[in-house]
């Protein structure tokens, strides 16, 4: 696949020369999160700048990034994916060597995965018709706001670690 930065992502053999921050900031920025399905559009980028809100400031990098493969690979319905195992092998293949180039620790951390699930309930009862309206409901961001909100964050992040 080639990436808007004009890099080529091999799928079977990805490495970390082929991963790009902004590649990954531009297609998350563009990816609809439950595949599309919902009242306004709603971007992966925002769902992940969300998520890395709402963790401990040390986890707040790999909660930015916990879905980074879908930059490269699409954001797939879970129940889908369940039924597609060599998709999964790719992503996880994929997702190793996004930590890898990122400094992330191999799997995803617990407080990650629960704030992720804790902003997914939160996101469908904002963003879906079918079930009651979250008191404080999320707004989405506007066109291209996810790329720049995505990439200021990550800047953030990473001149914090490196004591810029």
């Amino acid at each position: 696949m080639l990436t808007f930065s004009g890099k080529t992502i091999d799928y079977l053999n990805p490495t970390i020369e082929m991963i790009c921050i902004e590649d990954i900031a531009r297609g998350l920025s563009s990816e609809s999160r439950f595949n599309g399905q919902t009242e306004y559009p709603y971007f992966v980028a925002q769902h992940s700048v969300l998520c890395s809100h709402n963790v401990p400031f040390p986890l707040a990098l790999e909660a930015l990034l916990h879905d980074a493969t879908e930059a490269y690979m699409k954001d797939i319905p879970s129940p889908l994916k369940a039924l597609l195992p060599e998709y999964k092998i790719i992503e996880q293949r994929l997702d190793s060597v996004i930590r890898q180039a990122f400094g992330l620790p191999p799997t995803m951390s617990l407080e990650v995965h629960d704030a992720d699930q804790r902003l997914l309930d939160r996101e469908m009862r904002s963003f879906t018709s079918h079930l009651p309206r979250d008191e404080y409901p999320l707004y989405p961001f506007g066109i291209g706001e996810g790329y720049e909100e995505f990439m200021s964050r990550f800047e953030t992040l990473t001149s914090c670690q490196t004591g810029e």
